[in-house]
């Protein structure tokens, strides 16, 4: 049997067809926030989301290096130690995982079946992506810069390292850090242990973990993650477009308490106060509104102050009279660059960067 044969192809679901073998295998392997986490402004390690392609590599920092070459003027080697004297710089940064909300399409791309949770917000540390690049030199003849990881494997038959490129503008000018520590501590092996790149405002696949090497090229990338995987397409056999930043969304703290299997909530009638979290990679949040009618009706929400974490997400709330009854919850977001969160986002082959609005089921009594 060829690699081609034995690796699994991508596919949309069949009519009916419930989760597969497969998808629950991924879905037990990585994690979402529980969505009662986002009372924090920064996630825990243990409750950030988390999504790993292949398997975690083992990572020790005393001898790990950062290889930088390519079209620069004087390849470099960085261990730890030579990061960490460079300087520090922390950073508040929102990531979501781009196939976030996948699993309540139709036809359901088969694939991690995310539902609303693959996000989270962390502080990460380490040195600036542009101050790395400057000490390399950039040629002139530099297009893209590529980014490797340590985690390996094969995708729809092809086998790769993770890599992912972004142009020398994007690199420099998105204040993309190769980070070391995340919330204080060293980086969990989950989350890239002991090096990684963290790129604000950008969907989680531009932030590759266990970075090895970076490498400045003369011509567009065209590795698999960013050729390949990662687009929006209608059909298979089409180029598709690159997804790149994060579209704005918007999720509530589930009120009251839940069902165990369906999630459904309860809640005590009176005046129950609605709490919840929104980004967007584009722009600062400057709207939220929500619904406590499955959106027949819309009302605004208080938005949180905002600090100098423009690219985290932002904190709000709204102050529901709940009457007795079924009630269906929902909400969504608009940034300062004008984009609003659908209701019901477009449908694409990849099930990528559907941020359609949030419902939860209340039952006030």
């Amino acid at each position: 049997m060829s690699i081609e044969q034995f690796s699994v192809r991508g596919r949309l679901a069949d009519t009916g067809e419930g989760i597969t073998g497969d998808e629950l295998q991924l879905a037990a392997r990585n994690h979402g926030i529980p969505l009662e986490a986002l009372r924090y402004d920064v996630t825990p390690a243990g409750l950030h989301y988390v999504l790993v392609h292949y398997d975690i590599p083992a990572g020790n920092a005393a001898t790990w290096r950062l290889e930088v070459d390519g079209c620069v003027e004087q390849p470099m080697s960085f261990g730890l130690t030579e990061l960490r004297a460079m300087g520090r710089r922390t950073v508040r940064v929102t990531l979501e995982c781009a196939g976030n909300g996948r699993a309540s399409l139709h036809p359901r791309p088969i694939s991690q079946p995310w539902l609303n949770e693959a996000v989270g917000t962390a502080e990460w540390t380490g040195v600036l992506l542009s101050d790395l690049l400057h000490n390399a030199g950039i040629r002139k003849d530099a297009v893209d810069v590529v980014f490797t990881g340590a985690d390996h494997g094969i995708e729809r038959g092809v086998e790769q390292d993770y890599q992912r490129g972004l142009s020398l503008g994007e690199a420099m000018e998105s204040g993309a850090i190769v980070a070391w520590e995340m919330n204080g501590d060293p980086l969990p092996p989950q989350h890239g242990y002991p090096l990684r790149l963290v790129v604000p405002g950008w969907y989680g696949m531009a932030s590759v973990k266990w970075l090895r090497s970076i490498e400045l090229i003369d011509h567009e990338f065209d590795g698999f993650q960013n050729a390949v995987a990662y687009r929006m397409r209608q059909e298979a056999d089409e180029l598709g477009t690159a997804i790149t930043k994060i579209a704005p969304r918007a999720l509530l703290i589930p009120p009251g308490f839940p069902d165990f299997m369906s999630r459904h909530r309860f809640v005590a009638a009176g005046t129950v106060v609605l709490e919840g979290k929104a980004w967007s990679g584009w722009a600062p949040i400057e709207r939220v509104e929500v619904s406590t009618d499955a959106g027949v009706t819309w009302h605004p929400a208080k938005l949180d102050a905002t600090g100098n974490d423009e690219l985290a997400w932002r904190s709000f709330t709204y102050d529901w009279d709940a009457t007795p009854g079924e009630h269906v919850l929902t909400v969504r977001a608009v940034d300062g660059s004008g984009r609003e969160q659908p209701v019901e986002a477009p449908w694409n082959r990849g099930g990528f960067a559907n941020n359609s609005a949030q419902r939860i089921t209340v039952l006030v009594s």
